[in-house]
């Protein structure tokens, strides 16, 4: 999907999310049952197949408070 100017947030669908990560969708579905800081899935619509949408901007934030416990060692 495309920026959206108004919300300044935008969505990352789950498999570009996994080629920026370097994880397979088992890998993301291990995070989102591991990591309860991990960003929860937008879908859009009720069935297993929905394709599921993520914010950048609350991946980013992950990521960065990752970044932070790894520095604090």
């Amino acid at each position: 999907m495309h920026p959206n100017p108004s919300l300044g947030k935008f969505l990352i669908p789950q498999a570009k999310l996994c080629e920026m990560l370097g994880k397979s969708p088992s890998g993301i579905a291990k995070l989102l049952k591991n990591d309860p800081a991990f960003p929860k899935p937008l879908k859009f619509g009720a069935s297993r197949q929905a394709r599921c949408f993520f914010v950048a901007e609350e991946v980013t934030d992950w990521l960065k408070s990752k970044m932070s416990e790894r520095d604090c060692v």
